[in-house]
């Protein structure tokens, strides 16, 4: 009752009751799930496990080649020091080994695939109409007003890039894993990328698959006015080639002239429009893509002078912030207001959607610059005071306002049988007759509160979900 008395000075606007009434009813209608696929991966997997723990004993010698210790002895036994023996790092020690001991890195990362937990979860969620209801936590993220996933966890499934995806779907569905086991070398990564596929349209139907195509690139060119990235996204061309020359002044074409520079402008642009630096490009994963350590702050300079819209408006942002708490005044920034209240900072959106920021406060930040900070849930998932700065409230400004734009979508398709929905993409259970073109022209329609933004909005038809 206590809280109810607090939270009556904040009522929920009727936009934000109707998103929840739709979110219901998608949470009601639920997703099919193609049982025979599930149950058999699961038995494959099992199998796929004792084969593999075997060859795994034959070859090294180990009771338990699973054992961390065990395999680090017995490595170091063979010449080879391994400080981690995670995911990433075994990876890495594959090209720098040969003979058995890559082959044993080999099987020990096809071990390390732990797919068959997504099929155990289908398991235990499937009810008895054999769909999977109550997959999506409605304002699941409490920066951006984001869904978040339950049970499956539909936001974070592994991609598919096999080419052969319906034939390999096909054995594991009708239980032939002698023929699997022929065709696919590693049968932990055969199953993990067919997880997508256990959601199938009911007979009869199919799902339509649409996405918005560089939603957050579009929204922050958009809130900065930064022109020729708008512009690139108005011709339809290709952003990350379009980045890549900008930055070095050449042109660039996907499989053609420059091409290689692709790549550059492609981790630039993930890694770099919310203030990012040199690890922000390591973590995103530029060294293994070929990238050299020096080679990563000249291009942090490069994309930083190539957008200097985007750099001033993370700046206009964090100043904004600050005279909002400091002084206690409304400010404004390209249409996104500030206003601190009853011991909370309120952004508004362009929705009219606000986001809440508890007992902000200006500090000293590691560095002992000047610093907002605010109470909120962390990443230790406890109630602590959080550390923020420009290009972070740019980033929650960012994300909510795509979270908006897919929001005005569902609305825009509420007559469709919405079944799923990931971060910009939608998934739409229809009749056999239905035009996916028309329902991504539905879906790309600009939102009255944004005008002059450059939505585009792609998709598929297809029987069971997959990454197309």
């Amino acid at each position: 009752m206590s809280i109810q008395k607090r939270l009556a000075h904040y009522p929920v606007p009727d936009q934000v009751w109707e998103e929840y009434h739709i979110d219901q009813e998608i949470n009601d209608r639920g997703i099919q799930l193609d049982m025979d696929v599930v149950n058999n991966a699961i038995a494959f997997d099992e199998k796929s496990r004792d084969s593999l723990m075997i060859q795994m004993q034959q070859l090294t010698g180990l009771e338990n080649p699973n054992s961390v210790t065990q395999m680090k002895e017995w490595l170091s036994q063979n010449g080879v020091e391994a400080e981690s023996l995670g995911k990433k790092d075994v990876k890495q020690m594959i090209p720098e080994t040969d003979g058995d001991i890559r082959e044993a890195l080999k099987l020990r990362l096809q071990l390390a695939k732990s797919s068959v937990k997504k099929y155990q979860a289908m398991q235990n969620a499937v009810c008895k109409d054999g769909r999977a209801h109550g997959m999506f936590q409605f304002y699941g993220a409490n920066r951006s007003g984001r869904w978040a996933g339950r049970l499956i966890q539909l936001q974070n499934l592994p991609q598919n890039h096999m080419n052969d995806l319906a034939e390999a779907r096909e054995l594991v569905r009708t239980g032939d894993y002698e023929t699997l086991e022929m065709l696919y070398d590693d049968i932990p990564d055969t199953l993990s990328q067919l997880i997508r596929t256990a959601f199938i349209a009911r007979p009869g139907y199919k799902f339509v698959v649409s996405d918005f195509s560089a939603i957050e690139a579009r929204v922050l060119a958009h809130l900065a006015g930064e022109t020729w990235r708008s512009k690139v996204f108005a011709e339809g061309k290709d952003i990350y080639c379009a980045s890549a020359s900008q930055m070095f002044g050449v042109p660039v074409v996907k499989h053609g002239i420059n091409g290689h520079l692709r790549q550059k402008g492609k981790i630039a642009e993930l890694a770099l429009g919310y203030g990012g630096s040199v690890g922000a490009l390591k973590s995103m994963g530029a060294l293994e893509m070929g990238l050299k350590e020096e080679e990563l702050q000249p291009l942090v300079d490069s994309w930083r002078a190539t957008n200097p819209m985007i750099t001033t408006f993370w700046w206009d942002i964090d100043r904004a912030v600050k005279t909002a708490i400091k002084e206690q005044i409304p400010t404004e920034v390209r249409g996104i207001h500030f206003l601190c209240k009853s011991g909370m900072l309120f952004i508004k959106l362009p929705s009219g959607r606000m986001l809440s920021y508890v007992k902000p406060r200006i500090g000293e930040n590691r560095f002992g610059g000047e610093s907002v900070s605010y109470m909120g849930v962390g990443s230790t998932k406890k109630w602590e005071r959080i550390e923020s700065y420009g290009p972070k409230f740019v980033e929650n400004i960012v994300q909510a306002i795509s979270r908006d734009i897919l929001c005005y979508a569902m609305r825009t398709l509420s007559h469709c049988f919405i079944c799923g929905h990931v971060h910009d993409e939608l998934i739409i259970e229809c009749s056999q007759d239905v035009d996916y073109k028309v329902i991504c022209e539905q879906m790309g329609r600009t939102p009255p509160w944004l005008p002059g933004i450059q939505l585009c909005a792609d998709g598929y038809e297809t029987k069971f979900y997959m990454k197309d």
